[in-house]
């Protein structure tokens, strides 16, 4: 009996970014604001703070939304959302088809898969607050619509006529991860031939504020907010909650090539796990972790020796940091000591269910552009973590291999691995 051969894999390219974030509103600002150590964060300016014990967050400043969509659709949409149709329109721009000109693709093979980890909570608070001051009478048709977070793939795809996968993932912190792996995938696999992916989140409300404060994930320093992101370094107390969206244009190399699109990086490889460890706390030695990043490498076909970078989850919290750091060291060994490892929230802060695809983003730049942004506000070292972070300076260097990591409450880790692109 002859074994049946395995289905040739597709490789998978990326031609499109589009990143809002708190330190620019398109790729160019943001890729500027990285380079330049630029900070975020800064007091809230979307509501009043003073009650909450953390007020200040990475908020997207001057956003306007009419440059995107008409002001129906604005009043009808949440801020997460706006975010998506935004960096999905600066996707298809960058990947070359100009608004209102839509791919030559098959529509049921052109998906769009998103993700966030709340979606649009700004719009549960507000729409909450009206039902207990004014009753049910005043609560909006709009809410539900406005709420689910799968309306951000939803009306993305109606944009574009995508009649593709479609779908949202919620992972937490690795959600957006999880969405261009699964995209990757698909593409891969030969289900679709175009996928915008990425993720969005809009979460500076006071609810979840006065929720991450609760539970002591946040930085307290109020009185500095532009230093309180300092991943890796010993004086870290929390995370600073940011807002933001990456989305990608992925599409089959041969189609790519085909329609002489401009290549900016391609994604080689996915690795998910669990811990089924704990809610929030990583597993010991970032077991769950260690595990992704092997899958990723293993799917990649790479050895831990080829890989250059790696865009850490770094959150700037105590545990994460310390644990991230021990498992790349067991999956990496000796070659560890080699690595750049650098985490872009010390700037935007940490995006939520939005920060694997902006982080994708930002990997993608990294290897077309051979620049490493630092990892701003160290001040003393920590034993613990003791690799090189690209503390306080951007490192010019070739990168040809890089992963990102995304891990999220639940124990869900995720490994992005890319490669730079040459023709």
């Amino acid at each position: 009996m002859t074994k049946k051969s395995q289905p040739v894999k597709r490789r998978v390219v990326v031609t499109g970014l589009g990143l809002v974030t708190s330190v620019g509103n398109d790729v160019s600002s943001t890729w500027e604001a990285l380079l330049s150590g630029v900070s975020g964060s800064g007091t809230i300016t979307q509501f009043d703070p003073s009650e909450l014990p953390v007020r200040f967050a990475s908020e997207v400043k001057d956003f306007d939304p009419t440059l995107y969509m008409d002001r129906k659709e604005i009043k009808r949409t949440d801020r997460f959302t706006r975010l998506a149709l935004a960096a999905s329109a600066q996707a298809m721009r960058s990947a070359g088809f100009d608004d209102g000109k839509r791919p030559d693709v098959e529509p049921s093979r052109f998906g769009v898969i998103t993700g966030s980890g709340i979606g649009g909570i700004a719009t549960l608070e507000d729409q909450h607050k009206k039902l207990v001051e004014r009753g049910a009478s005043k609560i909006s048709p709009f809410f539900v619509p406005m709420f689910i977070a799968d309306m951000a793939p939803g009306l993305i795809s109606m944009r574009y006529d995508a009649k593709g996968p479609n779908y949202t993932t919620v992972s937490a912190c690795a959600s957006s991860a999880h969405a261009l792996g699964n995209a990757f995938n698909l593409i891969s696999d030969g289900v679709a031939d175009m996928i915008i992916a990425g993720g969005s989140e809009a979460a500076v409300t006071p609810l979840t504020m006065a929720g991450f404060a609760s539970m002591r994930a946040l930085s307290f320093r109020n009185d500095s907010p532009e230093t309180a992101s300092r991943p890796f370094d010993a004086t870290r107390d929390g995370f600073v909650l940011g807002e933001g969206c990456g989305m990608v244009i992925l599409e089959d190399l041969e189609s790519a090539q085909a329609r002489g699109a401009k290549i900016i990086s391609e994604i080689i490889g996915y690795g998910q796990t669990a811990d089924a460890y704990h809610m929030t706390a990583p597993a010991p030695e970032g077991e769950g972790a260690q595990r992704a990043m092997k899958l990723a490498l293993a799917d990649a076909g790479l050895q831990p020796e080829q890989v250059d970078y790696i865009n850490a989850h770094g959150t700037s919290t105590p545990q994460n940091d310390a644990t991230e750091t021990v498992a790349i060291k067991h999956v990496f060994g000796d070659h560890a000591q080699s690595l750049v490892v650098s985490s872009t929230k010390s700037m935007t802060g940490h995006t939520l269910g939005a920060a694997g695809g902006v982080e994708f983003a930002v990997t993608s730049l990294i290897l077309s552009e051979g620049k490493i942004p630092p990892t701003i506000n160290f001040r003393e070292e920590d034993p613990a973590c003791d690799l090189n972070y690209a503390h306080n300076r951007m490192i010019e260097q070739k990168v040809n291999v890089a992963l990102t990591n995304s891990f999220g409450f639940g124990g869900h880790n995720v490994c992005l691995a890319l490669r730079r692109w040459e023709e």
